[in-house]
């Protein structure tokens, strides 16, 4: 019996140490290019908790993610944020990202983003400095999709850029 209380003690404060262990920081951003529609499809992940937190800092001290209150002025602040955050480079061509919308998965925030009239991609830049600005060591993890051909990148605040040629 002794040894299962010592268990016990040393299960709750092992625990308890992994859960003040530092947090990592991440998002995870998908960028497929489909040639039928002529279109750059991205959706980006980020923790609600983490966007939040620069939301309020950056914007408004009062927004609360995923609560359905004012989803209009959220969705503002989102894509003004997202939009000087997140650069792509199409034929060595800066392009118009557009912000479609957002919708809340669990403790992650989707916001899905499209770049219009992309006839086709001989290169392909991208940059993604999204919470640089909040956490030193966030991690921005893209996966693209495009002339089907899958390649990765994690960025991170000292090389937050990725490019492919084709």
């Amino acid at each position: 019996m002794k040894i299962i209380k010592i268990f016990l003690v040393l299960s709750i404060v092992l625990s308890l140490a992994y859960s003040s262990a530092h947090k990592y920081y991440v998002s995870i951003t998908k960028i497929e290019y489909v040639k039928e529609k002529q279109s750059v499809q991205i959706i980006t992940r980020i923790f609600i908790d983490d966007f939040e937190r620069l939301l309020k800092e950056r914007y408004d001290n009062k927004i609360v993610l995923a609560s359905n209150n004012d989803e209009t002025q959220i969705d503002k602040y989102i894509e003004k944020y997202l939009l000087s955050k997140f650069k792509i480079t199409i034929n060595e061509q800066e392009s118009i990202i557009n912000f479609i919308g957002k919708e809340y998965d669990g403790d992650v925030v989707q916001c899905y983003l499209e770049i219009e009239n992309i006839k086709n991609i001989k290169s392909f830049s991208v940059e993604n400095s999204v919470l640089y600005d909040m956490f030193s060591d966030q991690k921005n993890i893209v996966r693209t999709f495009i002339n089907a051909k899958h390649k990765s990148f994690i960025l991170i605040p000292e090389n937050s850029i990725g490019m492919l040629n084709f």
